[in-house]
């Protein structure tokens, strides 16, 4: 069969689907990786066919311009579930959300996406969860179609609360910004919007079912890969350290599209080299170049994929992001997360609270002395390590991406 995936302009995003691509293409279908033009490298670099469609985005523009925007109320997608929110306040979520987010990452490529996907007729669409021109497109086609996610389902969350609050709405009053955006962008194609185009007929998520948010949708569930794009292995990964290693990270979304980070990593970097560890900082040159002297137990790397430092490491400091997160869970590495409130970072910061596998603080929180007591405490109590393991092991018996390519050849046949 043709499989198309459909994603969002964010390396991160994409490569969450990299493994999945590779699990179809070994078992002999056609795959391409459609995205905006900037997307390509990332694409061919990771020995997939691109597919590039429409232009980029502007978004991190103004990201850039309101580094604030993070941690505003309408970024947070955390408290959404039903029973934590009312109608008008997820009517308000949507009204901003949908031409200044949605609409920005979908209108470059909507039309470009449909023609593809009208040109090529894939039976089968996989998409970004906020890819809503993946959707336009396999309905155009007539393909059957799912979301893969990169998050906790926070946005199919709220849909679902959106959807079962709005039925004590007044018809008179019962508007849909995010239905009515699509169903005037998708008209010339004959398509209109309706619950299964949001949401997929099925929904592919990798995180352990007790890390999940509440859901009533058609989900399978996926062991995550880590594919954190071109990796080597160093000659140093493969020594025994001589003391715990803790990984220092803040990931690339934030300094690409934020302008910057949002904890002081220097003084964070300084203040861990008192401990009697090992520091690895895993960072961007970018990142790297303002740090200063570092104490002689701290070591700033850049090029090194986490999949190869990870599961070396003791203990990991990060900024929340999903790759970072999901790559320690998988290597069963306790973590403290230094995060944002934008889409589902506090949940899932949360959520890894409560199992004993980690820590979360809000940026804002942060200090390099609390930082240093949190780190001491992952590396000293057991239990975090404990946690960690089991969430590893609950993660490790899902099924891998090569057992999910017969349920999605049913899925596609069936369409």
């Amino acid at each position: 069969m043709r499989v198309l995936f459909a994603g969002l302009p964010e390396k991160s995003h994409l490569y969450t689907m990299v493994p999945l691509a590779w699990a179809l293409a070994a078992a002999g279908h056609e795959v391409l990786m459609a995205g905006s033009p900037s997307l390509t490298p990332a694409i061919t670099g990771a020995g997939l066919t691109a597919a590039p469609v429409g232009s980029d985005h502007d978004l991190h523009r103004d990201m850039a311009l309101a580094r604030d925007s993070q941690d505003a109320d309408v970024a947070n997608w955390s408290h959404l579930g039903y029973g934590q929110v009312d109608w008008t306040t997820l009517l308000g979520r949507y009204e901003i959300s949908v031409p200044w987010g949605f609409a920005r990452y979908n209108e470059p490529i909507m039309d470009d996406m449909v023609a593809l996907a009208l040109h090529w007729r894939p039976h089968l669409v996989i998409r970004d969860p906020l890819a809503y021109a993946g959707a336009v497109a396999a309905r155009a086609c007539g393909a059957a179609h799912g979301r893969l996610l990169w998050c906790a389902d926070v946005y199919g969350q709220a849909r679902e609360s959106f959807v079962e609050l709005g039925r004590d709405i007044a018809e008179a009053e019962r508007v849909d910004p995010l239905a009515a955006w699509i169903d005037e962008r998708a008209r010339d194609y004959g398509v209109e919007c309706d619950e299964e185009l949001l949401n997929g007929q099925f929904t592919i998520d990798t995180l352990p079912p007790g890390l999940r948010p509440p859901s009533g949708l058609d989900v399978l569930s996926m062991r995550y890969v880590p594919y954190n794009g071109p990796a080597v292995q160093w000659d140093w990964l493969r020594e025994e350290p001589k003391r715990p290693r803790v990984c220092v990270t803040l990931g690339s979304t934030n300094t690409e599209a934020y302008g910057g980070d949002y904890v002081p990593v220097g003084d964070i970097l300084r203040a861990l080299g008192g401990l009697d560890v090992e520091v690895v900082a895993a960072l961007m040159p970018e990142q790297a170049e303002r740090l200063g002297d570092l104490p002689g137990n701290v070591r700033a790397v850049s090029g090194v994929a986490l999949s190869t430092l990870l599961p070396t490491c003791s203990a990991v400091v990060h900024h929340g992001g999903w790759g970072t997160f999901s790559t320690a869970l998988v290597n069963a590495v306790p973590q403290l997360a230094l995060s944002t409130y934008v889409a589902d970072q506090e949940l899932r910061g949360r959520a890894l609270e409560d199992t004993g596998a980690g820590l979360f603080a809000h940026h804002s929180e942060v200090t390099p002395e609390r930082v240093v007591e949190q780190t001491r405490l992952l590396l000293e109590d057991p239990s975090f390590a404990a946690a960690a393991r089991r969430l590893r092991d609950a993660s490790a018996a899902l099924p891998g991406p090569h057992d999910l390519v017969p349920r999605l050849e049913g899925l596609a046949a069936g369409r």
